[in-house]
């Protein structure tokens, strides 16, 4: 009998191993060109923290390959150009390619596939004036343009009704002033999703007011100020923007007016799944170290894993792994098949991202002082699991988000 993720992964596997495929003919040697840059940190950020030119050079060089080929559009909707992967096979890959490379092949988690939502084809250009999206489409399908998604501001992350950026309808268009934080791609981007408040009463009453504008980065008023130094790193993709006296037209406006929070809603949560399913990957790869280094190590005259208390630590690890893997699947059917799934993303973000960190701390207590290294890359591993535990809602709003599904009536499981 053939059981259903035997089935989903056969579906998937062709693009999977032709995505591989690409990675080593293509992806691999520039990785290798540009080692020395890679693999040194004051050459990757510069002093403000924000990606150096010679890295954003390489990381360009990266998309367009992969534009080329045909992946860095795999996940965009077909009326945009894209490949139209369902939800299933996002998870695949995003699953596969963690599971394969780890975390810290970082031109080809950042480059090769962007975010199915925030970059590249998102869902949220088909909601574009088409006279501006056909003006910019060709570029940013060839991966030669990218997108920053400009929603979250410093005293607005988990409460968007906090937002203080403000658009003022004037006679020509709008002009919108604000501040955005933990931006990922602005200060690259030739683009942006910038969320302003346009109806104050209603932001007040939480019933709407904030509208999406499509805003070209390069225009008069928009800046980056400066990177975000994350866990371990110098700098990062995040970054703080200011927007001042920035002019837009109406014909930049992204969907209704005042309806935007039903474009983030839906985007952040298709990004909660990916992120669920790159977890997965992350600690499958994990623990497939931690069994190699079980079998191969020894103490006190035997392998480590003979020893029950590292069989006990395998064993919880591939039986959190199961679990997770098993939900996600279940989930992305689910938004394959339109069903509601705002209580089941949430569920799958906040188990799968809480999972991955306990992975890899066992992980790195299998390997003992060497898992302290960077040598083997679990410290980077480490570091970057604890970081999914606060992006696209922390395992509290998931929580809350889970608890408020429930007592409004939705008790299927």
């Amino acid at each position: 009998m053939t059981r259903q993720s035997d089935t989903l992964e056969t579906e998937h596997r062709d693009i999977i191993d032709a995505l591989f495929g690409f990675v080593d003919k293509a992806v691999a040697p520039l990785e290798e060109k540009h080692q020395e840059l890679l693999s040194e940190p004051t050459r990757v950020f510069d002093d403000r923290g924000l990606m150096s030119p010679e890295y954003l050079e390489v990381s360009r060089q990266v998309r367009e390959l992969s534009a080329e080929a045909g992946f860095y559009s795999l996940y965009g909707a077909e009326e945009l150009g894209g490949g139209n992967l369902s939800a299933t096979g996002i998870v695949a890959v995003q699953e596969a390619m963690h599971h394969r490379y780890g975390p810290e092949r970082t031109l080809v988690h950042e480059s090769v596939i962007p975010s199915p939502f925030t970059n590249g084809l998102s869902p949220l250009l088909l909601k574009l004036d088409e006279d501006v999206l056909a003006e910019r489409l060709d570029d940013i399908r060839r991966g030669t343009s990218t997108l920053c998604f400009a929603l979250s501001e410093p005293d607005a992350g988990s409460d968007v009704f906090n937002l203080r950026t403000r658009a003022t309808q004037v006679e020509d268009g709008w002009v919108i002033n604000g501040q955005k934080q933990w931006i990922s791609n602005a200060a690259h981007a030739a683009h942006a999703f910038v969320f302003a408040v346009t109806d104050p009463e209603a932001v007040k009453e939480r019933r709407g007011g904030i509208t999406c504008f499509f805003v070209d980065t390069g225009t008069e008023g928009f800046s980056v100020d400066a990177g975000i130094p994350m866990m371990g790193a110098r700098g990062s993709n995040a970054t703080i923007i200011s927007l001042t006296d920035l002019r837009v037209s109406s014909r930049q406006i992204v969907g209704e007016r005042g309806a935007a929070l039903k474009l983030a809603l839906g985007g952040i949560s298709r990004g909660r799944l990916t992120m669920s399913a790159t977890c997965i990957g992350l600690a499958r790869w994990a623990l497939d170290m931690s069994v190699e280094y079980a079998n191969t190590r020894r103490t006190f005259g035997r392998k480590i894993g003979d020893h029950q208390m590292v069989q006990a630590k395998l064993a919880e690890m591939a039986m959190e792994i199961y679990l997770c893997h098993s939900a996600v699947l279940r989930t992305a059917e689910m938004v394959d098949a339109g069903k509601a799934s705002v209580k089941e993303t949430s569920i799958v973000k906040a188990r799968c991202t809480e999972m991955v960190g306990k992975v890899l701390d066992e992980a790195i207590q299998i390997h003992g002082g060497l898992g302290l290294t960077n040598e083997l890359g679990l410290e980077a591993g480490y570091r970057y699991a604890r970081m999914l535990r606060i992006p696209d809602g922390t395992s509290e709003i998931q929580r809350r988000t889970i608890a408020k599904r429930l007592l409004s009536g939705d008790l299927a499981l």
